[in-house]
């Protein structure tokens, strides 16, 4: 291959770290757990990928269950360097977080918590006295914007309330997490305003891919221009010295390495496993019941995450459609679990939404 002028840098780390990733594919050394404790959940999202409900037609995993699978793995991985991440669901719609966090402390594993706000904050003393290690907080942008999204007219509020305790909490790593929709995409200059001053010093921000309840909102899919315009803002944050970044959501071309700390790359089923409500194993909570992997209640753990997960680690089944003869797909390898339906079907290529974007210069690979 030879390089296009001002790619060639991109391209060689783009090289070196495939084959640093083939490594890691090799070695899948658990990094992240997260755990489904519970599909109920005290809002309406209209993103979400589960179609959590009030009072979920699946019951709690007890926690006692759970420490089950963590004792099983203790033996198998060094505690202090895999991060366990209480989700849902609302997590905090459990009375026992606190509990199962306190046990999760005396075995040594750091965890920390997915929330969307609306309880956060009462119960945050709590939490940190239980060894809360790092937390996430949904803000959707302003409070209409916010509220229209979650489906809470107290929504805004609660989470407003919830970061500003956070900003005033030292000791414990924690960011802001903004879904990205037509409804707020114009307020993303003050909306970053708002939250620097407010004293957010790092806000991770994802779009929305076509699944669950997004799949019939138009509303919540950003068109190919504000897709690219979405990357612009956040490289040019970054370059102005913010800690903002787009999510795993995929590769991005011309833009990796500029709208994250990272290459892009899926780590579910190498560095990250899940365990859903109902006992399922698979790599992220996002990806859909095709990929599950085993099941807590059938299976040893740590005999699915090394002996299975082949999808994941393997990716050449994904080379097909829209992938194909895709020249970058040595770097991308098909993006992420999560962006495949129920038929393994690749829903969306950020790639080509940029790509495709009107007025877009873009070149399609670095070769």
């Amino acid at each position: 291959m030879k390089a296009r002028k001002g790619g060639l840098r991109k391209y060689i780390a783009l090289e070196v770290f495939r084959r640093m990733r083939k490594n890691e594919v090799k070695l899948h050394e658990l990094r992240v757990l997260f755990w489904e404790c519970t599909l109920r959940c005290n809002a309406s999202c209209r993103h979400c990928g589960s179609d959590c409900r009030a009072s979920a037609t699946h019951p709690d995993m007890p926690a006692e269950d759970f420490l089950r699978v963590i004792d099983e793995i203790t033996p198998c991985v060094n505690p202090h360097r895999v991060m366990v991440v209480f989700t849902g669901g609302e997590a905090l719609l459990r009375t026992d977080i606190e509990a199962c966090g306190r046990e999760l402390c005396r075995r040594g594993y750091p965890w920390g918590i997915v929330s969307n706000g609306l309880l956060f904050g009462e119960r945050l003393d709590g939490l940190l006295a239980a060894g809360l290690h790092s937390a996430t907080i949904s803000l959707d942008g302003f409070e209409e914007a916010h509220n229209w999204l979650r489906g809470r007219p107290d929504s805004f509020r609660k989470a407003l309330e919830s970061v500003r305790l956070l900003t005033a909490t030292d000791g414990l790593a924690w960011d802001v997490v903004t879904c990205v929709h037509r409804k707020n995409f114009d307020d993303l200059p003050s909306f970053r305003r708002f939250l620097t001053d407010m004293g957010v010093t790092s806000w991770r921000i994802f779009t929305v891919f076509p699944a669950g309840r997004a799949a019939d909102l138009p509303e919540l899919q950003l068109d190919n221009g504000q897709f690219t315009q979405l990357m612009d803002f956040i490289r040019d944050c970054r370059r102005e010295g913010l800690h903002v970044s787009y999510g795993c959501e995929g590769f991005l071309g011309d833009y990796e390495l500029e709208v994250r700390d990272y290459f892009y790359h899926c780590r579910a089923g190498v560095h990250t496993a899940s365990i859903l409500a109902d006992g399922s194993v698979t790599g992220c909570p996002s990806i859909r019941a095709n990929f599950h992997q085993g099941n807590i209640y059938r299976d040893r753990f740590m005999d699915i995450w090394n002996e299975r997960f082949q999808p994941f680690r393997d990716r050449a089944w994904t080379q097909k459609g829209q992938c194909a003869d895709c020249t970058l797909y040595r770097y991308c390898e098909g993006n992420g679990m999560h962006l495949y339906d129920d038929r393994a079907q690749l829903l969306v290529c950020h790639h080509k939404r940029i790509l495709r974007a009107p007025g877009k210069v873009a070149i399609n690979d670095f070769c």
